[in-house]
């Protein structure tokens, strides 16, 4: 005999009443028990456990839970598989806060019942009330999929998918929630309002948590969820306190290649050539330096799902050897950003668009400029799970940019001859990052790809390229640390055939090169505003061009403020 509602137990430990039909079976049963002897009782142990479990039943239902659970122990001495009694201990031990124990006994229960849906549901919420939460994930999907109407199953399902950043699915379970019990409508809504805003809906989700206001529910996420409703009332995320950021860094760095020297000597069949690589290669390249940057970005918009930014990123070098003076860089780059979010297909985006403009000079004389807007879409696909790795959380990003680099002192203001060798140009680039999450973003896995097509006012420097991307980031178990790693390859293939500089056989052909970038970070946060970096990166640029055939590799130290 199975009772009807079968007891989905709700947040607050309690399981609403047994139905009617139970109700008569265990009052049938206690009458037919009164009028037996009890010699046929002592000789029949499962009518028994039976009794018991009838009386335990009605002592649960007066929410007595010690004495029920005392009857079904008591049952379970006379026949230790009573699935009946199994199946209310559990619900007993998770009326009583014991979730360890509810487990065992639940677990009991289901291996002597191992098709009956509501002990596999009830076994679900154990696991879920003990942490173990992927236990209960698969158990609660199962119950979910078969009956979502169940008693309080659309609250777990829906904190278990929220718990798993699977907001869109968390909202459609929270939605189909069937409870009587006011504590846990209330966590439905307020866990749905959380759900909403993190999907970009702050008006819908400020909605959700204002209704909380008037409950007058002494629960202890209440004046949360009223401070969350401020915020996005005011148009910013749950977490977000400032409009303003900023991140100030100073350090010092090593480079082998300051001057970019080619590889090769002088080596060549031409003569021309290598006179010019052993006199490239004459110079002093390689230097310890010191460098400062400044990154701000300040929100002067927020209107629900608007947003718009300004921002400004400063950074200066300084060679400390005297000869790479020329060399120092100092880069401004102001911008502006908007963005916009929401959800398509009940899937949370962002769309963003960028202007920036990048002046950049050597040695404080202008050396170039640019001129980049760029747009973004990004979309949070669906996770997926994984054996042995758990749920994927998923972001994709598609990028496109327009921009013209101008630059200054080119050498054909001095000599016509190298009207070829000018660098002015317009750049076009389309591309993808795929960001793979896990374990709440401890670990980050990328991948990217990305077209572009420069067209540079001589013809040596324009070229088709294809760019591969891929990159990892993860938490490490030691001081709060975190560890990342890029590799950048971009394959350029030069349109026009070279006018002045011979390729590695003495010829004059169109230049190809494959530029490999590593680049490796390990950040050490000492607290919510100071950081310490150490940093590597190696560009080792291939070309078939030997002026262009270079190797760098940068070590950097850097002590980093954030506001």
């Amino acid at each position: 005999m199975r009772a009807n509602r079968q007891g989905i137990i709700s947040a607050t430990g309690h399981v609403a009443g047994i139905s009617l039909m139970t109700g008569l079976f265990i009052l049938a049963l206690l009458a037919t028990a009164s009028l037996s002897s009890p010699l046929w009782a002592a000789e029949t142990p499962q009518a028994e456990a039976d009794v018991l479990v009838a009386q335990g039943v009605l002592a649960y239902d007066d929410r007595d839970y010690e004495n029920a659970l005392a009857l079904f122990k008591k049952a379970l001495t006379s026949n230790a598989k009573h699935p009946r009694a199994l199946y209310y201990s559990g619900l007993a031990y998770l009326a009583l806060k014991q979730p360890a124990d509810a487990v065992t006994a639940l677990e009991a229960a289901k291996q002597a019942q191992p098709s009956d849906p509501a002990i596999a549901s009830q076994l679900g919420v154990a696991y879920f009330t003990a942490g173990r939460y992927d236990d209960a994930t698969l158990l609660l999907e199962q119950a979910y999929q078969a009956d979502p109407s169940s008693e309080n199953l659309g609250y777990f399902v829906g904190l278990s998918r929220y718990r798993q950043k699977n907001y869109k699915q968390a909202i459609e379970a929270f939605n189909t929630t069937k409870t009587t019990d006011p504590n846990v409508q209330q966590l439905s809504r307020f866990y749905r309002g959380l759900s909403l805003g993190v999907l970009g809906l702050p008006e819908q989700a400020s909605a959700e948590l204002r209704q909380l206001e008037g409950t007058g529910a002494n629960l202890p996420f209440t004046g949360q969820a009223l401070q969350i409703q401020q915020a996005l009332a005011a148009g910013r995320k749950p977490d977000e306190t400032k409009r303003l950021s900023l991140q100030v860094s100073v350090g010092g760095f090593y480079s082998d290649n300051v001057a970019i020297n080619p590889r090769n000597p002088g080596t060549t069949p031409d003569a021309n050539t290598n006179d010019l690589l052993r006199s490239l290669n004459s110079r002093k390249t390689t230097s310890p330096g010191v460098l400062g940057s400044l990154v701000a970005d300040y929100s002067f918009y927020r209107d629900g799902p608007f947003e718009a930014t300004v921002n400004y990123a400063f950074l200066q070098t300084a060679n400390l050897a005297d000869s790479l003076n020329a060399f120092n860089i100092q880069s401004h780059l102001p911008g502006i950003s908007g963005f916009y979010r929401g959800t398509v297909a009940d899937l949370p985006f962002q769309i963003a668009a960028q202007y920036t403009y990048n002046y950049i000079l050597l040695n404080d004389a202008g050396f170039m400029s640019a001129h980049s807007p760029t747009l973004t879409a990004s979309i949070v696909p669906p996770s997926f799970t994984l054996p042995l790795v758990g749920s994927v959380g998923n972001l994709t990003s598609v990028i496109t940019r327009w921009q013209k680099k101008e630059f200054y002192r080119e050498p054909v203001a001095l000599d016509t001859r190298f009207s070829s060798e000018q660098r002015d140009a317009f750049n076009t680039m389309f591309g993808f990052v795929h960001a793979f999450r896990f374990a709440q973003d401890k670990q980050i896995l990328r991948i990217g790809y990305q077209y572009d097509d420069e067209r540079a006012t001589g013809g040596a420097f324009s070229y088709k390229g294809h760019r591969g991307q891929a990159g990892l980031q993860s938490a490490l178990p030691v001081a709060d640390m975190i560890f990342r790693y890029d590799y950048d390859i971009h394959f350029r293939d030069y349109t026009n055939t070279q006018s002045l500089f011979k390729d590695f056989s003495g010829q004059l052909s169109k230049r190809v090169d494959t530029q490999q970038t590593h680049s490796a970070q390990l950040v050490y946060p000492f607290n919510d505003h100071w950081s310490v970096t150490a940093q590597y990166q190696r560009v080792f640029n291939k070309s078939n061009v030997p002026l262009y055939d270079y190797v760098q590799n940068v070590y950097t130290g850097l002590v980093t403020w954030t506001y």
